[in-house]
């Protein structure tokens, strides 16, 4: 009902006089040569107000403003490129009707198409072009960028007169001293010429210096010289600058490369004092360039505006002239095209009737016009006996696929393939059994929705790996492999879940094996040898006793920690069971610190907070065991880096920081090492390791250790070069696990640090 009524109102709006008026228009052309009129007299009005606005008066160096430009060439450019199109297209509708082409629409389209195209990035070119170059001139004719030259050339000016404001006043004090010392000396006494050169030139930074008299005759003559580049001071002082001294107090006296000036010398009438002092003759040279330049852009600002001007009308008729280019390639190329493309519609026209014998004529040259017609015909040739084809092919396509899924279905090994976009479109019933959909099955969803581990696997570029999974509540390992055929990909997995328990269980078996061989021998030596030492030399220590008892018994408590651990691992070829005591994690960092401090002196170690009370339920050997593991991976780190790059630098540290976030209580390592490796996904496997002699069993216990204390650990860059290690535990959890067996050991808060 609405559709009907929505095409009635149609009806009527094409019925109305004025759409009839204005379709009548369009075919007698009237409307377009109204158009076209129109368009003249509106850029001949913009020619004038764009005149008129521009003769404005405005001051020297004054730029017109950059949007006002832009917009009187817009202004501008539209009307003239709209009278250009419209006259091309009533030209290509007369050439098309003349030849007999149709009623001339494919023609005008094409050229107006053509026109369009290429007077919208022209337009836009040469305004963004207009805005970017005046904006950069707007800047350059600024009074900041005027007032910007005129300083630094008064910069350098300045430094050039301070410089010899310095001069002048260290010669007017030194013709003081001088004058001075001729009260009791002789010009001609060795000590008045010491403390001439030495104290007065010397120490007052000057290069050379001379006193002199003028007779009557007009000669100088000089009474005393310090002259170290052995110049001809005489030649620089001439009767115009003797005779300046009668109207001031200073003469500046300078050459190329020196700064100097001449003073009176109160000693004797007719006596004078130059001195002057070395620099660079560059100097002199730049401020010159500087004033030639300052003069340069005066000159230039002053035609400012004009080449403001010139450069815009350019940007204008450039682009008419590439618009009208562009029409006129467009009016060739319709006509060109026309005539094969109606052949073209006819023929389809045809074949859509399911005449299939026909054909266009190919004639002209051998283009891309006459290849289309060509393989026209080539196509309409072979569409039958492609179409027989085709139908057997599908046929045994059916064949094929009901093959493909029979085996499928039996095999163990999850099967999907996926097309371009990463969709699930084929499965099999291992692949719904170990991926474990529910009740939306697999196909037509997206493989991220289905398993997001597999889609970060298919991300990579790795044609095989073992996956970690979630599905049914539960994690499972496959071994994923992928093969690509086309666009789309297949990718084939099998449960290898329990494998990879078999084989982690073996690898602790052997882990226990070789501690108990190569760890619990010589523990007892190791004890009795610290025992004694504390009976033996205990008394005999006067210097840091403390230090002394301090690192035999921490040895004492270490091998026996060592010894329970390897006894355990013999029995259960496991880690030993956590003893849950409320400790002070704060003291164990301490704890696990203090033997690297006292073993590597070159590297500097620190707890955040230094001092503290942070409590968490724990066995404190295992996170002591933990802690000291890492810290000694982070010594190695920095001992490698030492030794790769050939330095020693105090600044390595080890820092240890303890805070507690939300319910968790979070550990951080930082060291100034070498840093991860590449694959440090590995780093907590057993016997996985990055050094020459390591076992690769210190990390792999500090994981079964966090894990045990319901943590997680993680490796991560640390700031600046390193290795950043985070444990986070939940410390909360770990509080309801406190043993309530009171014959345990007490907490290590009460043994000696």
């Amino acid at each position: 009902m609405d559709a009907r009524a929505a095409d009635s109102d149609l009806d009527a709006v094409s019925r109305s006089p004025g759409a009839r008026w204005l379709a009548r228009e369009r075919e007698s052309g009237r409307f377009y040569r109204i158009a076209i009129l129109g368009c003249a007299l509106l850029l001949a009005v913009t020619l004038l107000v764009t005149t008129m606005l521009l003769q404005r008066e405005a001051e020297p160096g004054t730029l017109t403003s950059p949007p006002l430009i832009a917009l009187l060439l817009i202004a501008n450019l539209l009307p003239a490129i709209g009278v250009m199109v419209l006259v091309a297209r009533g030209a290509a509708r007369r050439q098309a009707e003349a030849r007999g082409v149709g009623t001339g629409q494919l023609h005008t389209r094409l050229v107006a198409l053509f026109s369009v195209v290429a007077a919208v990035p022209t337009v836009v070119v040469a305004i963004f072009a207009s805005i970017l170059l005046q904006s950069g001139l707007e800047f350059w004719f600024s009074n900041r960028a005027r007032t910007m030259l005129e300083n630094t050339v008064a910069v350098a000016r300045g430094g050039y007169d301070r410089e010899l404001s310095r001069v002048a006043n260290e010669t007017q004090t030194m013709s003081g001293d001088l004058t001075g010392y001729l009260k009791v000396a002789a010009i001609d006494d060795p000590r008045f010429a010491d403390a001439y050169g030495r104290i007065q030139v010397l120490r007052r930074n000057l290069s050379e210096s001379i006193i002199f008299s003028v007779g009557g005759d007009g000669h100088l003559r000089t009474l005393a010289l310090v002259n170290p580049y052995d110049r001809n001071l005489e030649k620089l002082i001439t009767p115009e600058k003797i005779a300046a001294l009668a109207k001031q107090q200073v003469v500046e006296v300078s050459s190329p490369d020196r700064i100097g000036v001449l003073v009176r010398l109160p000693a004797a009438a007719n006596t004078y004092l130059y001195a002057a002092r070395v620099f660079e003759p560059e100097f002199t040279d730049q401020i010159k360039r500087s004033n030639a330049i300052l003069s340069d852009y005066h000159a230039l600002l002053a035609r400012s505006r004009a080449n403001q001007l010139k450069f815009n009308i350019a940007l204008y008729l450039g682009a008419l002239l590439i618009v009208g280019l562009a029409i006129i390639a467009a009016l060739k190329l319709a006509d060109r095209l026309v005539q094969p493309v109606a052949a073209l519609v006819d023929a389809a026209g045809r074949i859509e009737e399911g005449d299939f014998a026909v054909r266009v004529p190919v004639q002209g040259p051998d283009d891309e016009i006459s290849t289309l017609g060509a393989a026209f015909n080539r196509m309409t040739g072979r569409l039958e006996e492609q179409t027989g084809a085709l139908m057997a092919a599908n046929s045994q396509l059916d064949t094929r696929r009901a093959f493909i899924e029979a085996v499928l279905s039996s095999v163990t090994a999850g099967v999907i393939t996926l097309n371009a976009a990463n969709t699930i479109v084929l499965t099999n019933r291992s692949a719904h059994a170990l991926l474990q959909p529910g009740e939306g099955g697999l196909e037509q969803r997206p493989l991220s929705e289905v398993s997001p581990e597999l889609a970060e696997f298919m991300a990579g570029e790795a044609s095989a790996a073992n996956v970690l999974v979630t599905a049914g509540g539960g994690q499972r390992t496959l071994a994923v492999n992928r093969v690509r055929y086309g666009q789309s990909m297949v990718l084939t997995f099998d449960d290898i879940t329990d494998q990879l328990s078999d084989q982690r269980r073996a690898a602790w078996s052997d882990i226990a094996r070789r501690i108990a061989h190569e760890i619990k021998n010589p523990l007892t030596p190791i004890s009795l040898a610290a025992e004694r030492l504390q009976r033996r030399y205990g008394g005999q220590i006067t210097t840091d006793r403390e230090t002394f008892d301090r690192l035999t018994d921490t040895i004492v408590r270490q091998v026996g920690d060592l010894r329970k651990m390897v006894d355990e691992f013999s029995s259960f070829a496991r880690m030993p069971k956590p003893v849950f005591r409320d400790e002070n994690i704060h003291k164990i960092a301490r704890n696990a610190l203090f033997l690297h401090e006292v073993a590597h002196p070159g590297v500097q170690f620190s707890v955040d907070p230094p001092e503290g009370d942070i409590r968490m339920v724990c066995d404190r050997r295992q996170i002591d065991q933990a802690l000291s593991n890492v810290v000694k991976n982070g010594v190695e780190a920095i001992e490698a880096r030492r030794q790769r790059d050939g330095d020693s630098v105090d600044g390595d540290q080890i820092a240890v920081r303890i805070a507690r976030v939300g319910e968790q209580l979070v550990i951080d390592v930082t060291d100034t090492g070498t840093g991860l490796p590449e694959d440090r996904e590995r780093l907590t496997e057993p016997y996985m390791t990055t050094r020459v002699r390591g076992t690769g069993l210190g990390l792999a216990i500090v994981k079964k250790i966090v894990e045990e204390h319901l943590g997680e650990i993680a490796f991560l860059d640390r700031k600046g070069g390193g290795t950043h290690v985070r444990i986070a535990f939940e410390a909360d959890q770990l509080a309801a696990l406190k043993a309530s067996d009171e014959d345990k050991p007490k907490s290590s808060d009460e043994e000696p640090a």
